[in-house]
């Protein structure tokens, strides 16, 4: 048997811990060669500085070494259909979503792009709120949008702050200018400004969509190669029954939904140290229940969270027990991505009878 075969054969031993089968059965190892003392090895990941992912491929590298060899790990994530001609020069999109304003969307959306940057990905941040744009407030980015020649057209490369590249309808009106516009011109407003926008060289592109199932959210769903959604509620029955109805948009589109996140779980107050659930509890953990989708988890209501995003540095770089729960979730989200991708490869190497989550 050849080298490369034995250490294929060695690699069985790793199981993927969502899949429940081994590495090579699921179809992550694409390619082994062997030259002198060094393996190489094509990994068929899902996503860029997802902690599962990232742990798999260090299991992938023990094995290597075990055998005596020098692991050289390549790792190409996949597109979803269709993403090639519609975005290019982006790997994954990510659409923040909720029922309702007022439940800290645009929050979550601006911490997880920039959780995502400080894992050490290349992330863009689309703020299709056009009501309501507040990313670039929530980033701390002043500046408009260049305009530059890139590949022979006139385009906007958007501003960066935190490792993040942000566009929004927030920076091409005034401060004190209203955004009023009917459906079909924020449709156009949108489309526009997305086909504009020189979007290259991203892992992630998160898109915060404005609150409920209007024509904006149609537009971003019909227009764009959406990876995955993300929910975003508060604990309260009112704020749960209308994500309830708007997820249903989502079905309508085939838009995988990664899970549900509850934002506004519980205050503590920094004085005394009592907990005071001020939207409730569980009512987020409860709408993932009864949809079947995954609960990943609940983000405090800390004024910390405010004050960051009033500031512009998002509080997902801070330190403490709020900071590590927004960290946490941008693993989570990421690890979701993941395992979308890993899992459609598993049913394509396994054929009809593969498995299904």
């Amino acid at each position: 048997m050849e080298t490369a075969d034995r250490l294929r054969e060695q690699l069985r031993s790793i199981e993927d811990p969502d899949l429940g089968d081994d590495i090579v059965s699921t179809g992550l190892i694409r390619e082994i060669s062997v030259t002198d003392d060094t393996a190489y090895i094509d990994l068929a990941l899902g996503a860029v500085h997802a902690p599962t992912e990232q742990r798999l491929a260090d299991k992938v590298r023990s094995v290597v070494r075990e055998v005596g060899l020098a692991p050289d790990l390549s790792a190409t994530p996949e597109h979803a259909p269709g993403a090639e001609e519609v975005l290019p020069g982006v790997d994954a999109v990510i659409a923040v979503a909720s029922g309702k304003g007022g439940v800290g969307k645009s929050t979550v959306a601006s911490n997880l792009a920039v959780g995502l940057a400080d894992r050490g990905a290349d992330v863009g941040l689309f703020d299709a709120d056009v009501y309501g744009p507040n990313a670039p407030r929530m980033l701390g980015v002043e500046a408009s949008p260049a305009v530059e020649e890139v590949d022979n057209e006139t385009r906007l490369v958007p501003p960066a702050n935190h490792g993040v590249k942000v566009a929004s309808v927030g920076s091409l009106v005034g401060d004190n200018d209203p955004v009023i516009w009917r459906g079909p011109m924020a449709h156009s407003a949108l489309t526009d400004l997305f086909d504009d926008v020189a979007w290259t060289g991203l892992d992630y592109l998160i898109v915060d969509l404005p609150p409920g199932t209007g024509d904006v959210q149609l537009s971003v769903l019909q227009t764009l190669p959406v990876t995955g959604a993300l929910i975003v509620t508060t604990p309260q029955a009112v704020a749960t029954d209308d994500t309830r109805r708007s997820m249903q948009a989502f079905g309508e589109f085939d838009t995988p939904v990664l899970g549900v996140v509850e934002n506004m779980h519980t205050f503590t107050c920094p004085d005394c140290g009592s907990a005071h659930d001020v939207f409730g509890v569980g009512g987020g953990e409860q709408l993932a229940n009864d949809t079947e989708l995954p609960y990943l988890g609940m983000l405090p209501l800390d004024p910390q969270v405010r004050e960051a995003g009033d500031d512009g540095t998002p509080v997902v770089l801070n330190e403490g027990d709020t900071a590590a729960a927004f960290q946490d979730l941008t693993g989570r989200v990421a690890d979701k991505i993941g395992l979308l991708r890993r899992h459609r490869r598993m049913k394509n190497v396994a054929g009809p009878a593969g498995v299904s989550l």
